[in-house]
């Protein structure tokens, strides 16, 4: 069909104007706009249903956030299938939080949401030195997620309302002692046992396999030789740092990026300050806070009469004991590092000032401010590669999609090549020898099962054409083609004897070790005495399996308590055989520290079998089975 298109390109542009005009007429160009959008639907919440476009631009969202957090992240590895399906399983849960949280009429007022973001480390890092939001940075960070101030503030209300839906339950979860212990006595249970294993090696020098043997065996497992399909190929990759190579930034714009961001750039201003501490927690009973203030107004009175004994009054006298040592000495810091109390005293000080007592949640502070860490304004031949890096990305970004279209006509239309598009786009052509399924520890474009699958389609290998323009990752789109083709094939006998060999030699090495393994575990219960080969005592338990294997520990853990010292036989696959003697139980007590734990994990279940009610009571479903791009039909 497509040879019939490329041959007859006038008379299908006459064909689709007749019947493209009248489409128009009839629907509307909004009905073709809507066509082209990803609005497929891959889950429902509540009747509201979750689109492609919605779940993409949620997987957008999160690497975006994981790029800013950490910068140096390579987050093309984050964009496989199952990253992509973790994402729509948090945006559906997300979806069922505000839906319960609606339905059970639970809200979060203005001062509850205004108390937040105060708390939050990162509006406080947008503060002024005068403590108020830079309101310039606060609506960039909300645009950074595709918001406004007020739908950031919105989106941020209904996840603490949604909050609301389990911490009840995750607060009120509990474990009984007596329930634990007897849980946590048969998870922690210890036994002592001695093993002695017969592994294959001991027993592969005594076996000769004959020619016979090894035939058959050949014969009777030829899907073990046989090598896979495989094709070399040649391919070329779009992604952003391919179009950033195209794009020079003017001097101009880079002097104008340098003006606005300078400052942002350049840093932010540190103090350095130390601090005479007493502690007094924040639940404590009235009286023994108002005993540690009076300790640190009697201080206080001591450090301004004489300034200069604040290091020795901090040594002998904070309760912090991790700047104590240093005399109080808390070094540098900026904003949001210290608790707001503490951090407002210090950023409204001069150097040399010496605070009034200050309250916080750890107790009672009294701070002297040392020095002030101005940033430097750095210049724009110091900035300018990272500055320019920063344009390239952003016009990259801007740019993708221009040239992604570019891309994608290409390699459909000189389909006999990808030089064309190499050329046009400054691009690498790459060659690689690639099977069906990605080779075992291979990443990026080779890994992907849609250019795979495009590459071994009979288009592909039969005619050597160009494979479509995929995509392959966020922002990277990929297009190849057949330079040769290997089927599938068993590999002669010849060129696999010695495999042949080392898997034969191997079976009858297994049979011999557990025959003997068998033939001792008989014997041994008659004649301890004659059990030579087994190891010194041990004590395993699941938490302790001294690198025993899992097989051997279990098999010890479930003999009958009842019956020992009590012997067992242990198929260790591959491994070999073991013979197993339990001698006894292992003294085991269960501390509080192991209750905790145990509790923890109790509010985790029942705040994952409450989420599926939830799910049920708001009818989510996930529709979208197949992590290769493939969605399911909604039943």
């Amino acid at each position: 069909m497509f040879d019939f298109v490329r041959k007859h390109t006038k008379i299908m542009m006459a064909l689709m104007f007749l019947l493209i005009i009248p489409s128009f007429v009839l629907f509307g160009i909004d009905g073709y706009n809507r066509m082209g959008r990803s609005d497929s639907t891959v889950a429902s919440v509540d009747g509201q249903e979750i689109t492609q476009a919605q779940w993409d631009a949620s997987h957008k969202s999160e690497l975006d956030r994981m790029r800013a957090s950490i910068p140096g992240l390579d987050t093309k590895l984050l964009d496989s299938p199952e990253a992509r399906y973790a994402t729509l399983e948090q945006l559906v849960r997300n979806k069922v939080m505000t839906a319960a949280a609606d339905k059970s009429g639970l809200w979060t007022s203005d001062a509850r949401l205004a108390r937040f973001l105060q708390e939050d480390a990162t509006i406080a890092a947008l503060r002024k030195p005068d403590g108020s939001v830079d309101m310039g940075r606060y609506r960039q960070l909300a645009a950074a997620q595709g918001m406004t101030p007020e739908g950031f503030e919105n989106n941020v209300r209904r996840h603490l309302s949604a909050q609301q839906v389990e911490s009840g339950l995750r607060q009120s979860g509990f474990a009984v002692p007596g329930v634990a212990d007897v849980s946590l006595g048969a998870f922690n249970e210890q036994r002592e046992i001695q093993v002695a294993r017969f592994v294959p090696d001991a027993y592969t020098a005594g076996v000769r396999p004959t020619e016979a043997e090894l035939l058959a065996y050949y014969k009777d497992h030829q899907a073990e030789f046989q090598a896979d399909e495989q094709t070399q190929i040649a391919y070329v990759v779009l992604d952003l740092d391919a179009v950033k190579k195209s794009i020079q930034i003017p001097e101009t714009d880079l002097k104008a990026y340098y003006d606005q961001n300078a400052i942002a750039l350049s840093g932010k201003e540190e103090r350095r300050a130390s601090h005479i501490l007493i502690t007094a927690a924040k639940d404590a009973p009235p009286t023994e806070r108002q005993k540690a203030k009076a300790k640190a107004i009697e201080l206080l009175l001591a450090v301004r009469a004489a300034p200069g004994s604040f290091a020795d009054v901090a040594k002998k006298n904070s309760q912090d004991t991790g700047s104590a040592a240093k005399s109080g000495d808390l070094g540098f810091f900026g904003r949001g590092v210290m608790v707001k109390p503490f951090e407002d005293a210090v950023f409204a000080m001069q150097p040399g000032d010496i605070s009034d007592v200050v309250e916080s949640d750890f107790g009672y502070h009294i701070i002297r401010l040392a020095d002030i860490k101005k940033p430097v304004r750095r210049s724009l031949d110091e900035l300018r590669s990272s500055l320019t890096a920063d344009l390239q990305t952003q016009q990259a970004q801007r740019k993708f999609a221009e040239v992604a279209d570019l891309f994608s006509n290409t390699v459909y239309e000189q389909s006999d090549s990808l030089k064309p598009v190499a050329d046009r786009l400054g691009l690498e052509i790459k060659t690689a020898s690639v099977t069906r399924k990605p080779a075992t520890g291979v990443t990026g474009v080779l890994a992907n099962d849609k250019f795979l699958t495009a590459l071994f389609s009979a288009d592909s290998i039969d005619k050597k054409r160009n494979t479509e323009a995929i995509e392959t990752a966020a922002s990277q789109l990929a297009a190849g083609r057949v330079v040769s083709h290997s089927p599938a094939h068993v590999l002669p006998q010849a060129q696999v004897l010695d495999q042949v060999r080392s898997r034969v030699v191997r079976t009858h090495a297994l049979a011999l070790a557990k025959k003997d393994g068998e033939a001792q575990l008989s014997a041994w219960p008659k004649n301890a005495a004659a059990a030579k080969l087994l190891d010194a005592p041990t004590v395993v338990s699941r938490n302790q399996p001294q690198n025993l294997p899992a097989s051997i520990v279990t098999a010890s853990l479930r003999a009958d308590a009842k019956a020992l010292p009590q012997w067992l036989g242990v198929d260790l696959g591959q491994d070999g055989y073991a013979v197993v003697r339990v001698n006894k139980i292992a003294a085991q007590t269960t501390t509080t520290s192991d209750r905790d734990p145990y509790a923890r994990a109790w509010d985790s279940a029942e705040a994952l079998a409450y989420y599926d009610v939830l799910k049920d009571h708001v009818k989510a479903r996930i529709l979208w089975t197949n992590t290769q791009g493939t969605p399911s039909v909604a039943p």
